[in-house]
Parts: structure tokens; C-alpha cells; sequence
């Protein structure tokens, strides 16, 4: 339980890495049979899940303070038949890892994880690599899921209500026995997929698609390259600092981030642009100067459903309704996003309306000395968080521990940034 207060903020932190990053440099560092170099990876409850799985697989990973170093050369060397992949919360590398483990000569894997991952579908994906070789058992389409057979390429097609599934896709094929088609009827979450392909690219992997990514065509009998890579700050996590500045009308910069990055949170500032803020870009950061109101509107977040909770936040103090549509896949994360949100911000006094894909905030007079649920899930706790700096009385939040998922120092930079000018976080 953790109990905050309203604040002005002001200052420079440094944004810790990229989680979707470090678990595809991961994941490829395993494919690549060798040794591969990351710099500055993230170190976070998901991605140590990450690293545990490759262990089970047989890789070893030497942890630096800022270089994790991934040898894979033994990958799926391993003395028992079947491996339990147990990737506890983490649904980037359940979904991910899924068709990688198929092309390590394994007779059986089992891909399972903690209690809410348990709750993630994944028969859809299942279903797509059945079509290319790997059967499943899945009774509940939901985690844990056995996998049988071999990957071996050929022609599937696949909804992705998250992109996840698609992104394990493309990083599996290449490594398949024979070519592969896949066609896609929808695609949710955009920009993971071209962060995907972005490591695609470097790795001199062949492959086409269409411009509207419904369509790919894979080659496979292809083979991953060791690497040494720099894992750039995380988008994802800096929408809590950037959302912190607008809701407080104050002035915040964001340092270790790359506007050029494939990371499709980043477009949160082009969205509090149109809010009202003004964001600076220049070689010192990333500044986010809030103005004295912020204004609503309707948001498609689509592309980013990460957002959602900490966007939604922001409907508390604009001018007008702030509307997010589109973004039903927010519903099958670590929690039920729009219904967890529409809880929290009606507890605290507001107007919200949830509809099937989205939610409407009316800005309104929030309630003092409330308790919200964090429903531990990282996102919402770090929502809940920024609320609080424009909360009159306190705010408290019934457990914060799940932040540590993808941001263990959230807490710890929040204080950092509650006294204007306050120093770097280096």
C-alpha cells in the first residue's frame, strides 16, 4: 500500500529501457546460437522471466550492471525431453517465445505462466502454428499450452488482436524448414509489429509484406546473427513522466530516448500536443512543458492501448470530455484495462462512461482520501500515481508492488521530480 499526495514536479530524469526491446533483443540473441551483446538492457520483473526461460532452454546469460551477455550456442541441448517455459507475468515472452522454442529440436515444450497470465488467450496463436507445424494442447485457450513438433513453415492466416502474436510469427519463421505465408484480417498495436520488423531488418532477414502489414511472405531455412546492440529508453514508460508534467501544468525532461525509435508509445506526445502541451525535442531530451488547461477530445489509441490508463487520467483536469476509442484489445492485457480504470476514476468522484472499445472521462472535482485498487497491474498503479500529484488530500493505492514489472525505480523517480529543478537521476 502506498499513500501519495498533490504536487507540482520539475526537473530531468533519465527513462529506463525499452522492456519490448530488451525481450526481442532476448529472444534473437537466442536464435542466433552464439554470443550476443546487449547494452544497457532493461532489468524488470518481465524481462528477468524472459531471461529465466532461456535458461531453461540452455542458454547462458552473464549480468552486467549495463551489458547482459546471451550465450545461446547450447540452446536445446538438454538432457530431459520436455521443458516447462514458465514465463510468470510476462505475456510479451509467452507469446513471443512460443514458436522460437519450436525450432530448437524439442520433443515437447510446455509455455505457461502465473495466475492473470493464465487468463491471456492464446488458442489463436496455437492455432496459427498448427498450420506450420507445431501441434498444441490447450484445453482452455489460455496458458499453460503443450507443443509438439517442429516448425516448418508453410501458410496460415490469423486475427491479432495483439500484435504479439503476429510479432511471434515473424521472428520464428525465418528459421522454419520451408517458406512461409501469412495473411492477417486484423491487426491491432501497429507499431510493435514494425518494431518487429525493425529487428528483422538488422538481423538481414528476407521477408515481404504489404504496406497495410495484412499480408507477409517469409523465407525460411534463414539463420539469426550474434549481435552487440544498445537497448534505448522505454516509450511505454515515459508516458507516465510526459502525462505527469501535462496533468501539473508544469515543465519535465525526459532524458535516454530515441524520437526515432520504432516504439509505437512515443506517439502519446503527438496526442498531448493536441491537448495542449508543447514538446521540445532536442539533443539535451524530450521536454513536455503542460499548459494551464488541458484540452480534451477523442483519442485513437489503437495503435498504443498501453496508454489507455494513464491517458485516461488526464481526463480528470481538461476542458472537455476526454473520449479513447478503439482500443478494445486494452481489454485482454494483464487486466481488463477499460473496465479497471472505469472502477478507479468513478471511485475517485468522475463521470465515466465505458463502452465496448474505450471510455469517456468527464473532467470533474475529484473525491479526498480514496483508495483505489491497483488491480496489480503495473499500468494502473502508475496511473493511479500520476493522478495523485493533482489530488487534493491523498490518494492511496492498495498495492504498488506490480510497477516493478516493467519500471522497478517508478516510485523512486516520482519522488525524485516532486521538488522543482530536481537533479538527474544519473
Amino acid at each position: 500500500m502506498i499513500t501519495l499526495g498533490k504536487s507540482e514536479i520539475g526537473g530531468s530524469i533519465y527513462i529506463p529501457s525499452s522492456k519490448s526491446q530488451t525481450i526481442r533483443a532476448c529472444l534473437i540473441a537466442l536464435a542466433a546460437r552464439g554470443r550476443s551483446i546487449i547494452h544497457n538492457p532493461l532489468y524488470s520483473a518481465d524481462t528477468r522471466s524472459c531471461f529465466k526461460a532461456l535458461e531453461s532452454l540452455g542458454c547462458t546469460l552473464d549480468y552486467g550492471e549495463d551489458t547482459l551477455v546471451v550465450d545461446s550456442t547450447d540452446a536445446g541441448k538438454l538432457t530431459s525431453s520436455s521443458v516447462c517455459l514458465d514465463c510468470e507475468n510476462s505475456g510479451t515472452t509467452t507469446y513471443l517465445l512460443y514458436g522460437i522454442a519450436g525450432t530448437l529440436g524439442l520433443d515437447e515444450y510446455t509455455v505457461t505462466g502465473d495466475e492473470q497470465l493464465q487468463k491471456r488467450p492464446i488458442r489463436p496463436l496455437a492455432e496459427a502454428y498448427s498450420d506450420l507445424g507445431l501441434d498444441y494442447d490447450c484445453p482452455d485457450g489460455c496458458p499453460p499450452v503443450t507443443v509438439t513438433g517442429h516448425l516448418q513453415g508453410g501458410h496460415t492466416s490469423i486475427e491479432c488482436r495483439t500484435s504479439q502474436y503476429l510479432s511471434s510469427l515473424l521472428l520464428s519463421l525465418p528459421l522454419a524448414s520451408r517458406d512461409s505465408v501469412i495473411d492477417i484480417p486484423l491487426l491491432y498495436e501497429k507499431p510493435y509489429v514494425n518494431m518487429t520488423m525493425d529487428w528483422l531488418d538488422r538481423q538481414g532477414i528476407r521477408y515481404s509484406c504489404t504496406d497495410d502489414l495484412q499480408h507477409f511472405e517469409i523465407a525460411g531455412r534463414q539463420k539469426y546473427r550474434p549481435f552487440e546492440e544498445t537497448i534505448k529508453g522505454d516509450f511505454s514508460s515515459a508516458s507516465f513522466f510526459a502525462c505527469a508534467a501535462a496533468i501539473t501544468s508544469c515543465t519535465l525532461t525526459l532524458k535516454g530516448l530515441d524520437i526515432n525509435d520504432k516504439q509505437g508509445d512515443k506517439g502519446l506526445l503527438d496526442i498531448l500536443e493536441d491537448m495542449g502541451a508543447l514538446v521540445t525535442c532536442s539533443p539535451d531530451g524530450i521536454t513536455i512543458q503542460g499548459p494551464r488547461q488541458l484540452r480534451g477530445g477523442t483519442f485513437d489509441l489503437n495503435a498504443m492501448p498501453d496508454c489507455l490508463p494513464v491517458l485516461s487520467v488526464l481526463g480528470a483536469v481538461t476542458s472537455t470530455p476526454l473520449k479513447i476509442t478503439n482500443v478494445r484489445n486494452a481489454r485482454i492485457k494483464e487486466t481488463d484495462r477499460i473496465a479497471c480504470m472505469h472502477h478507479n476514476l468513478s471511485l475517485m468522484g468522475l463521470r465515466v462512461e465505458e463502452e465496448e472499445d474505450g471510455l469517456t472521462v468527464y473532467p470533474g472535482q475529484l473525491r479526498e482520501n480514496v483508495t483505489v485498487s491497483g488491480f496489480a497491474d503495473h499500468r494502473i498503479i502508475m496511473a493511479m500515481a500520476i493522478l495523485s500529484l493533482v489530488t487534493p488530500g491523498s490518494l492511496t493505492i492498495d498495492d504498488e508492488s506490480a510497477s516493478a514489472v516493467t519500471f522497478p525505480t517508478f516510485f523512486t523517480l516520482l519522488e525524485k521530480i516532486k521538488t522543482k529543478g530536481a537533479p538527474d537521476n544519473d
